[in-house]
């Protein structure tokens, strides 16, 4: 079982505070802000942090599940598309678009959609964000830049 931890302080109130947050591994340290999540400021807001897990997690499905399947992707490349709205009066983070390009030698079309619609239903990530609405735009390529 792994345990992954993350932090995030606040000072202030909610439109003029500010919150620092940093990942347990160090691999990240950043800001956030009532303007960074509502408006256009600078720094990061939770949005964009799950969208950010959701595409590695997703990627790193899609990779296990086509070598489960005897192919190896020279590169996945997916973006996430975080829709955060007023659900009943209430802020809600309603949908997830996952766009992914795939560049895999030898596989079929239909195969890697099959593989990459599996991969978004099971993925950690999208089982925990199974309240929202996850939809996919899969597209194979003969090749990424890398």
């Amino acid at each position: 079982m792994a345990i992954c931890y993350a932090e995030a302080a606040w000072e202030g109130s909610l439109r003029e505070g500010k919150g620092d947050l940093r990942l347990g591994s160090g691999a990240f340290e950043g800001q956030f802000s009532y303007l960074s999540r509502f408006e256009e400021g600078a720094g990061t807001n939770p949005e964009e942090l799950i969208g950010a897990a959701h595409a590695a997690c997703f990627n790193m499905s899609v990779s296990s599940a086509l070598g489960r399947s005897g192919f190896t992707p020279t590169r996945i490349e997916t973006k996430a598309a975080v829709t955060f709205e007023k659900v009943d009066g209430k802020n809600t983070i309603s949908q997830i678009h996952l766009q992914t390009r795939a560049e895999v030698p030898g596989i079929e079309r239909q195969a890697f959609l099959d593989i990459a619609e599996t991969a978004k239903q099971n993925c950690p990530v999208s089982r925990a964000l199974a309240g929202v609405n996850i939809t996919l735009e899969a597209e194979l390529v003969e090749s990424l830049p890398g």
